[in-house]
């Protein structure tokens, strides 16, 4: 299958390229505004279905609108008909065709254009209707107010909120791209009536202050290790895009090793419902924990090293020992109501993930010291 998508560098246009091809569509037909023009030509003779996405967002002109999101569409149809190509076209156009704007007025008159010549010609047409589209590559400081929000938040700049209490409609350019590719899989010989749109689900509602308020806890995420709600599909994505406008040199940060003689104990991520994740480095011949929780419980991981992990229920004399190694990787649940400990019985360092199902709170410990 050979493939058409205009506005090839674009931000929808550079993730749908990027998805087609880990689909395995390998013909395709990549046109941008510095492509020659006589590969168009080329490519609308021979190509078996068209993603339009070439638009203008920000002219110098306010004719450039005009110029770009109805001239250039234009062009195309008029070189596919000349050609006689009746392949199904998608376009990308906004929910601001609706609005009176010199922006909205020329997205109306390119999907116009495009419902007229479907019409004439028999040609499938697909009209979607995009709200504010949001994901990685996305060009800040340009025409996405969550593209902008993210990199300046990242790069410690100055963000500019006109009305934290504005409603947002947010589709995450992931949905998109698998909303358009299915389009194109599931095309048919149809003519698609005037006013015919496509809608690309789910569609996220936010105030603008509290998508602000999100990225400014993603920054801070990394001083207080609590990850966001990833239960919210919004969150999710916004969390997603926000770490792909990182700067290249602070993709990496330092977390808070306590040391002492025993070793060293580190937290590495908190959650308010999913728990802690901690890291414990024991030395040779050294002995933690002898303890015990009402409720707390936890789950031990060595990861390297070797070493044994002693149970005895309260009120009883049996100790239970099971013995850890990173050779085989051996997850040992530590159940309420049994002190434990975990001793390292190798020659070198051993270290345990250790997994609990609260975050620590020094008001409520729910830690009970009493010797194995």
């Amino acid at each position: 299958m050979k493939i058409l998508i205009t506005g090839a560098k674009g931000f929808v246009g550079k993730n749908l390229i990027s998805e087609l091809r880990n689909q395995g569509f390998s013909q395709l037909f990549e046109y941008d505004i510095d492509t020659d023009k006589n590969q168009l030509e080329d490519f609308a003779r021979n190509c078996h279905f068209v993603f339009h996405l070439a638009g203008v967002n920000r002219p110098e002109n306010q004719e450039e609108f005009m110029q770009g999101n109805f001239g250039f569409t234009s062009e195309l149809l008029n070189i596919l008909q000349k050609n006689e190509n009746k392949a199904p076209i998608l376009i990308s156009s906004s929910i601001q065709a609706e609005l009176n704007n010199p922006y909205g007025l020329s997205k109306k008159a390119g999907e116009d254009l495009l419902f007229d010549y479907g019409i004439q010609y028999g040609v499938p047409v697909y009209v979607y209707r995009l709200p504010n589209v949001f994901g990685k590559w996305c060009k800040p400081n340009y025409n996405s107010a969550v593209a902008t929000f993210c990199n300046n938040i990242a790069h410690n700049l100055p963000i500019q909120i006109n009305d934290p209490n504005v409603d947002m409609k947010l589709v995450y350019v992931d949905d998109v791209v698998s909303g358009f590719i299915s389009r194109m899989k599931n095309a048919n010989a149809e003519i698609t009536p005037k006013e015919h749109f496509e809608f690309i689900n789910p569609v996220h509602q936010i105030k603008l202050g509290e998508i602000v308020a999100l990225i400014e806890s993603f920054k801070t995420s990394r001083e207080t290790l609590q990850l966001p709600d990833f239960s919210n599909p919004l969150t999710k994505k916004l969390y997603s895009t926000y770490l792909s406008y990182l700067p290249e040199n602070e993709f990496s940060y330092f977390l808070k090793m306590n040391i002492d003689n025993r070793g060293s104990f580190t937290e590495f991520i908190k959650s308010p419902d999913r728990g802690q994740v901690s890291v414990n480095i024991s030395k040779p011949g050294i002995t933690k924990g002898n303890h015990w929780h009402h409720t707390k419980n936890e789950k031990f991981l060595v990861v390297s090293g070797i070493g044994v992990i002693r149970f005895r229920k309260i009120g009883t004399d049996t100790i239970l020992e099971y013995y850890v190694s990173g050779e085989e990787l051996e997850v040992v649940d530590i159940p309420v109501g049994y002190t434990h400990n975990i001793e390292n019985l190798g020659e070198a360092d051993m270290v345990t993930v250790m997994w609990v199902n609260e975050a620590f709170d020094k008001e409520k410990s729910d830690t009970f010291f009493l010797e194995v």
